[in-house]
């Protein structure tokens, strides 16, 4: 298993949490952002940067994506591919997509994007919290002792 971490907009407080996550289990990671991301230093991360655009880094995901992976990402679409490609994805949240959720997931989130589209001013997700983060830090845990062989 390859964990893969979409890095456009991966919270601070998730930081550490993944690289003690990536050091106990020896996990082979790779950071892909359009600019440069530091999770940390660890002879089993790597970080690719990708052009500027809005779907490089999630194009370059799928791309390298094999089945049975794991990524890390907030981006709906993606985590769509990623479920399309039979590998795993969590947000930084800690919502685990599925196959049971992620198409409620996408119709929700395009939903949203219609209205603001209209021009209806919504609120934007809630502020990033340490709540979210041990969410984030318990679903990543029973992903591992649930997947990881």
């Amino acid at each position: 298993m390859i964990l893969y971490v979409d890095g456009d907009a991966f919270p601070n407080l998730l930081k550490p949490i993944l690289l003690r996550a990536i050091e106990r289990l020896g996990l082979q990671t790779i950071v892909i952002a359009n600019k440069k991301i530091n999770i940390g230093k660890s002879s089993n991360i790597s970080y690719m940067i990708v052009e500027q655009g809005a779907d490089e880094a999630d194009d370059k995901i799928v791309e390298l994506l094999q089945k049975g992976d794991l990524v890390i990402t907030a981006d709906i679409p993606l985590a769509n591919r990623v479920i399309e490609k039979q590998a795993h994805a969590i947000d930084h949240r800690g919502l685990e997509y599925t196959q049971d959720n992620i198409k409620e997931c996408l119709a929700i989130r395009n939903l949203m994007q219609e209205i603001r589209d209209s021009g209806e001013i919504t609120k934007g997700p809630a502020p990033f919290t340490q709540k979210d983060a041990q969410s984030f830090a318990n679903q990543l845990n029973n992903f591992f002792q649930k997947y990881q062989k």
